[in-house]
């Protein structure tokens, strides 16, 4: 098949079904795996030329709604009547069901079978170690500083949160993505603070820029250096790549329960 992916997220999803090799071109911002970085790019994914999707004469187009305002490549391809299929899943439980809907598109239903099996085996695993923590610290995770953006109890990292021991310090609001601001943060006392700024390279982000935000220094996280610097490619997109995420958080915040971070995906 001649594929597209349009997000990030796609095109790791496809990865993981061994579809990387029929990839023909993908959005500015998908970099992982390293193989696809070659291929022609479309645009940023808010803003994809279709002209060149069309030119293309792809057989599927992933496409996401994942980001507010990727609606807009939706309605073109439905316009254009190009072959596609659109990924925005917020759970872990829904990406497992996007890897069996491509796999279904993409005759590769086999393979998405196996690949889920592994995921839901891994994600029991960490369910089990989990129930056992009764210490169950607050992580406040930062996409984005000013205007601060934080993900919401309808979100993948609620549930990463709890697999890893800890709660997403924003679970109470009903929201996949919560625009709040630095004194609801301050007055909520997170016990640890996840940097992980979209589009932002971890050496890029300064640590000691939260200690200058108003009566942060009093925070537990930051007295007690809890402040972490994460990638955001494990943690803000919603592909299999998560569980990767999960163990280096998992292993940070409770060390003396759960495995060492080995750095290797549990699902390749």
């Amino acid at each position: 098949m001649r594929i597209i992916s349009i997000c990030p997220s796609n095109t790791e999803l496809l990865h993981y079904l061994g579809l990387t090799d029929q990839l023909i071109a993908v959005d500015d911002f998908s970099d992982w795996p390293e193989s696809v970085q070659s291929l022609p790019r479309l645009g940023p994914d808010l803003s994809i030329n279709m002209d060149k999707v069309e030119q293309l004469k792809p057989d599927l187009v992933l496409a996401s709604l994942s980001v507010p305002g990727m609606e807009k490549n939706v309605d073109e391809l439905q316009k254009r009547g190009i072959s596609h299929i659109v990924l925005n899943p917020n759970s872990l439980e829904e990406i497992a069901q996007d890897l069996i809907t491509v796999g279904k598109y993409t005759n590769r239903t086999k393979k998405a079978a196996q690949v889920v099996n592994k995921y839901n085996q891994f994600i029991t695993e960490y369910t089990h170690i989990s129930k056992g923590i009764f210490n169950r610290p607050t992580l406040y995770w930062e996409w984005w500083p000013k205007p601060v953006f934080t993900p919401g109890k309808l979100n993948w990292l609620t549930y990463i949160s709890d697999l890893a021991g800890a709660s997403n310090l924003f679970e109470d609001v009903e929201l996949a993505s919560v625009q709040t601001d630095w004194e609801d943060v301050l007055n909520r006392k997170p016990n640890h603070i996840c940097l992980a700024w979209v589009g932002v390279r971890q050496d890029k982000v300064n640590p000691s820029l939260v200690e200058k935000r108003p009566d942060w220094v009093n925070l537990e996280a930051v007295k007690n250096n809890n402040i972490h610097i994460l990638e955001e490619a494990l943690y803000c997109r919603p592909s299999p790549r998560l569980l990767l995420g999960l163990k280096k958080v998992a292993s940070l915040i409770h060390p003396e329960h759960f495995p060492i971070n080995d750095g290797l995906d549990p699902l390749l």
